[in-house]
């Protein structure tokens, strides 16, 4: 799957560097980094322009100039998984949806990989142009490729030799199997281009080309898009054909990312010297990308879990209805996530300033927004559930019946999933990720996974449509008792002129949050 673009900024003395801007929103190119005479003084200054921008400019302006490419990014990869599943339902039935749905953990394995490598990378290629210090950012660029190189390797090796009692584990049945090995082992051939895709897409958006990243992505969804439908009736490969447009959707998303450091176009050049590999930049890498890449498996280890409790308590059609309601809930939580990154640098930036009043209004703007697109979803499964579900299959009577009610329940809280990727991404704006990291882990471990296990027992199928929901409701009621909390103090703050050391240090507020909630 492609990946969620991510702006990284890096402050230091005296300057602001905004890789990911320029006056016509794109990425530096060579020429400007280094021509001699102008090419720093004049980065220099745009830089503190944009920065002055990001402290004067309207809020719904700076929103949307820092979100739309975000956006288009996310909703690239949800149609990445739906296209997949709307011409495997019409081809195969509820079979072939409930198949992708089991292969869908080890998807989220490699996209784990994937950041683990890519995020980690990326966010210290950043400092180190941040820093001025090119040579050192090409050199984390070109132990990145080799990582990925090796990692997807294994990832290959590993999955093709279990890859049966892999979907075992996944929550596979006996049917399912058949059509669930078919499709992932042809995807396993195209792990290293899934990841070398994806890291080094991250490396383009690291060293300020957002545009050219966000194309890459666009370019894989339109040729899966083109090629799935061609292969699956057209060719009559079944699910194969799913898979093979995939993989070659992804192939050619890398060849163009690698052409575009490969090519001359990049400001960063991939050299022989810099691919031979240094421990000590690996070990960063690997420490800077573990929380993404540790999030990422929980959500995998989540979805099997999921997909053992519906097999038990409904069966194939039940693992294929949630299939349906990820791929639909994807689509309105997409954009959300977009709108959360594009957020992140306005906050971050008016925080680091001490404009309370702007980090107040970039906070109640972005949730309001993040509000009017949930609730559009939530209409939108309350009133047309039947025709989502007849967009993957209009065959199946028992799937339509079981899936109707089912997407109704599962995403009855939908209003207020918004609210909350905006409150945990705030904290992490403000260099609160301790606190960020307690919402969203108290949603996945401590809401979820009990609700997931318990609520069948005693309600059966029912339960496991219950557990999204519950987990919803008590995780927005903590959000909305932390974010008050921080309202009330940016107010407060707001009304006070600080000096420029007056303002609580974000880690000390972390440490003062985490007792209070041990307490």
């Amino acid at each position: 799957m492609p990946p969620p673009l991510t702006l990284y900024i890096k402050v230091l003395p005296g300057e602001v560097y905004f890789p990911s801007l320029n006056p016509r929103g794109q990425g530096y190119t060579r020429k400007q980094y280094m021509n001699a005479s102008t090419s720093k003084k004049t980065i220099k200054s745009q830089a503190n322009d944009r920065a002055e921008r990001l402290g004067k400019d309207s809020i719904p302006r700076l929103l949307i100039r820092f979100s739309v490419p975000a956006i288009i990014g996310m909703l690239a990869q949800a149609l990445y998984n739906i296209t997949d599943r709307i011409f495997i339902g019409m081809a195969i039935g509820t079979n072939g949806i409930a198949a992708a749905t089991i292969s869908f953990p080890f998807m989220m394995l490699t996209l784990a990989c994937g950041m683990l490598i890519g995020f980690g990378g990326t966010s210290l290629i950043s400092i180190r142009l941040g820093e001025d210090r090119q040579d050192r950012a090409e050199h984390i660029l070109g132990n990145m490729l080799v990582m990925l190189i090796v990692l997807s390797s294994a990832v290959t090796l590993v999955g093709l030799r279990f890859l049966d009692s892999m979907l075992i584990a996944f929550g596979s049945s006996a049917d399912v199997l058949p059509l669930a090995h078919d499709y992932l082992q042809i995807i396993l051939f195209g792990v290293i281009l899934q990841m070398v895709g994806f890291g080094m897409n991250a490396a383009i958006r690291g060293e300020g080309n957002p545009r050219i990243a966000m194309f890459s992505m666009l370019i894989s969804v339109i040729i899966n898009a083109i090629l799935t439908p061609l292969f699956i009736f057209g060719f009559s490969w079944g699910i194969r054909g799913a898979a093979w447009a995939t993989i070659i959707g992804q192939g050619v998303s890398a060849v163009w990312v690698m052409s575009y450091f490969l090519g001359g176009y990049s400001l960063l050049k991939l050299k022989w010297t810099d691919l031979v590999p240094d421990l000590r930049v690996s070990g960063q890498v690997l420490a800077v990308g573990l929380p993404p890449f540790l999030m990422q498996v929980l959500a995998s280890m989540l979805q099997s879990i999921f997909n053992h409790q519906l097999r038990i308590h409904g069966g194939d059609t039940a693992i294929a209805a949630m299939g349906i309601i990820y791929s639909t809930l994807m689509m309105f939580l997409m954009p959300i996530f977009g709108l959360n990154h594009g957020v992140q640098p306005i906050i971050g930036y008016n925080y680091g300033a001490r404009n309370m009043h702007r980090v107040k209004k970039a906070l109640t703007t972005a949730m309001a927004t993040a509000t009017v697109s949930t609730v559009t979803g939530f209409l939108v499964v309350m009133f047309l559930p039947r025709y989502i579900i007849f967009l993957f299959n209009s065959k199946d009577a028992a799937l339509l019946a079981m899936g109707v009610p089912a997407m109704r329940m599962t995403l009855c809280m939908l209003p207020i999933v918004g609210f909350q990727v905006v409150s945990s991404g705030y904290f992490q704006a403000v260099g609160r990720p301790r606190t960020s990291a307690l919402l969203m882990l108290t949603r996945q471990l401590i809401f979820l996974l009990p609700s997931l296990i318990f609520l069948p027992r005693f309600f059966g199928i029912t339960g496991i449509w219950m557990a999204i929901p519950v987990s919803d409701a008590l995780a927005a009621m903590l959000a909305t008792t932390m974010i008050s909390l921080e309202v009330r103090r940016l107010q407060r703050a707001g009304q006070e002129t600080l000096k420029p050391t007056a303002l609580p240090d974000p880690m000390e507020e972390a440490a003062l949050v985490d007792q209070q909630m041990q307490v």
